[in-house]
């Protein structure tokens, strides 16, 4: 599974206009060119033309991840995403993974805001979840990335175009080498410490409005 950048965004546009307006899916020709260079909800905007897109289509047809719509009662081509036939995805994978298609790496808060539309996730550690779900995948369909400097979160990618490797800053290339070995590994410990006594504060929440509401 390497796509191409133009597989990639055919790809997204199907499985986010399947999602989000299923009155106008499947898509024609012309209206895949127009989502595939729509300049709300893409990054970065590209500009395909039809030739693009129709060869885009045939590679993601060879790999049997989208073609033409099967009993589709229209004079005109209509063409369709197949990932369910392919991965049998629930909709919290599929939202994720459309995301990340369409906008390049994103942060869990990020993924939540993003995927409103296509489904309503009512916390960060559903975001996490269905991004564990994709990572636990054989061969795996996202990953986490390095930390950027200044940064809180982590970032997400898909791997559906290889694996993704974001260039170092300058200022990271010429940083001095960590003394430790062990520093990512106790950040990470930190990390999910602080997640768990997070999700500690919510639960402790959570039962005191509960209790307050019995008084009420």
């Amino acid at each position: 599974m390497n796509l191409t950048e133009a597989e990639v965004r055919a790809l997204g546009a199907l499985i986010e206009k399947d999602i989000t307006t299923p009155e106008y899916y499947p898509l024609s020709m012309n209206a895949l060119v127009n989502a595939c260079n729509q300049k709300s909800n893409r990054d970065p905007v590209m500009q395909l033309d039809e030739q693009a897109v129709r060869d885009a289509l045939e590679g993601l047809q060879q790999k049997r991840m989208a073609g033409p719509a099967r009993g589709a009662d229209s004079r005109v081509a209509k063409y369709e995403q197949r990932m369910q036939e392919v991965f049998n995805f629930t909709r919290p994978e599929i939202a994720v993974l459309c995301v990340l298609l369409l906008r390049g790496p994103q942060t869990p808060g990020e993924l939540r805001g993003r995927a409103e539309r296509m489904h309503r996730f009512e916390s960060l550690d559903d975001v996490q979840s269905a991004l564990q779900k994709l990572m636990q995948r054989d061969p795996p369909l996202a990953k986490v990335l390095p930390r950027q400097p200044g940064t809180k979160e982590s970032r997400y990618a898909h791997l559906l175009a290889g694996d993704a490797i974001i260039p170092e800053s300058p200022c990271t290339a010429n940083a001095p080498a960590s003394r430790d070995p062990d520093d990512a590994g106790r950040i990470a410990r930190l990390e999910e410490e602080v997640a768990e006594l997070r999700r500690d504060v919510g639960e402790v929440k959570d039962q005191l409005e509960r209790f307050r509401k019995q008084f009420e």
